[in-house]
């Protein structure tokens, strides 16, 4: 817009020249013909060259911009530069070689420095540009200053060679910018930029930098930490498995033995093979072909046990066998409805199963219900808390000790928990999950994930 602008206000100027010169400077004035010949030929040439003008002067504007930053006069990437940096950085995935060297491989233009390293506390990571014959990664650091940077916690500006202190006789760098990598108040390494001549490395852009990794580094040990504890709570519900529930499967077998043995020996295999799925399956997700055929294979073994008292009802749609779904999340949900929801009343009870999978909305929609005993208010609440407010631990939300109905309800409760701190671990926010009582009896579980 600014450069019509520009060209309309260059034709009138065009035309009011013309027009003084051949009506009021020339006498006689010219007549209208030549007049019009010569404004028209004017504003041609003035159009027609406009735009090489304009790319000319865009061109020598480039090139100024690379002069400056390969001068270092650009000392400071603007917060564009910084943003696209921030996107491309490889140190998300942690403090590695592999990481360190494309890092320094895209750092190197931006900081305008003739070589980038990238350290650990005591070894180089990565290292490009002149001197990495002796800078090399794997080795120790070759820098006075780089160590005084990870061992101070500060930046070190060194603006001459004495002051870089390369260990190496012969090293080309003259000058240096040294910011450490700080994780949480603790230095874990540095970034380092190298210049040959007599300019000293832009030191704020250095710093920016360094922070802006520093963040991805964190970033990475908290995901490291969130992937430890999410198998920790996988190992939990393994562990939760009840020894009880062996102990009683391993009697229901010992009484059939004599009088159904051909019964005994199956159940006998259906065991095998539930203890078998829970120690060999491996990462947090599995097909629901599987966890459905692992939560049949436990409701026949406590069918066995509990006879005509426990009914069982499945509704799955085909569709959902093959999506993925986190790993012995269903089965909890299924025991918590048989051993706290049916077990303590003395009459039958129903365990429902239903799963859908909506392909629009891209989610699994599974429930699980019975129409046993219910659960407390005050579990209910502390549960539906847990639930809003993923990050509440279980002790907080336990609560004080409980006895009888109360305790198993609180058990069923700290089960639940696990499972919802999972959730948060692999969806985020991206996961529904409500428990409920309804009027007419018994206790309802909604879970919905994402379809994949």
């Amino acid at each position: 817009m600014r450069g019509s602008a520009v060209l309309a206000a260059a034709v009138l100027g065009i035309w009011a020249l013309v027009a003084t010169i051949t009506q009021v400077l020339v006498s006689p004035a010219l007549d209208t013909l030549p007049t019009l010949i010569i404004g028209v030929t004017l504003t041609l040439a003035a159009v027609l060259g406009y735009p090489s003008f304009l790319r000319g002067r865009r061109d020598r504007q480039a090139r100024a911009a690379r002069t400056a930053r390969r001068d270092g006069l650009a000392a400071d990437p603007d917060a564009g530069d910084l943003a696209a940096a921030a996107r491309s950085m490889s140190l998300r995935s942690g403090l590695t070689p592999e990481a360190a060297a494309r890092t320094v491989r895209l750092l190197r233009p931006m900081l305008s420095g003739d070589s980038v390293s990238i350290t650990d506390r005591e070894d180089i990571l990565a290292f490009v540009g002149p001197g990495s014959d002796h800078h090399r990664p794997g080795h120790q650091m070759r820098s006075e200053a780089t160590v005084r940077a990870a061992e101070g916690g500060r930046t070190v500006v060194a603006k001459n060679a004495e002051q870089v202190g390369c260990r190496v006789q012969g090293c080309p760098h003259s000058s240096a910018v040294v910011a450490p990598l700080v994780v949480r108040s603790r230095v874990v390494g540095t970034l380092g930029v190298f210049q040959s001549g007599s300019r000293i490395p832009p030191a704020q852009a250095v710093e920016d930098m360094a922070h802006i990794l520093s963040l991805h580094l964190e970033m990475a040990e908290l995901d490291r930490e969130r992937q430890i504890a999410a198998h920790a709570r996988l190992d939990a519900l393994r562990a939760q498995i009840n020894p009880h529930f062996l102990f009683n499967v391993l009697n229901t077998i010992a009484s059939k033995s004599r009088t159904r043995p051909d019964e005994a020996r199956e159940l006998l295999v259906r065991l095998a093979e539930f203890f078998r799925y829970t120690v060999r399956q491996e990462g947090h997700f599995a097909d629901f072909a599987q966890e459905y055929y692992f939560v049949r294979t436990y409701l026949s073994l406590e069918q066995a046990r509990f006879g005509d008292r426990l009914q069982v009802r499945y509704d799955i749609d085909p569709q959902v066998l093959t999506s993925r779904v986190p790993v012995l999340t269903i089965q909890p949900l299924v025991e918590n409805a048989v051993k706290h929801g049916l077990g303590p009343q003395p009459g039958p009870g129903t365990v429902r199963l239903k799963a859908r999978a909506d392909p629009l909305g891209r989610t699994v929609s599974i429930r699980v219900s019975d129409d046993g005993v219910g659960m407390p208010d005050d579990v209910l609440r502390e549960l539906t808390r847990s639930i809003t407010h993923p990050q509440t631990t279980t002790e907080a939300a336990a609560g004080p000790a409980e006895t009888g109905d109360g305790a198993e309800s609180a058990h069923a409760g700290v089960g639940l928990r696990n499972i919802i701190e999972r959730l948060d671990f692999l969806y985020g926010d991206r996961y529904d999950l409500s428990v409920s009582t309804p009027a007419s009896g018994g206790t309802v579980v909604d879970l919905r994930v994402p379809l994949s």
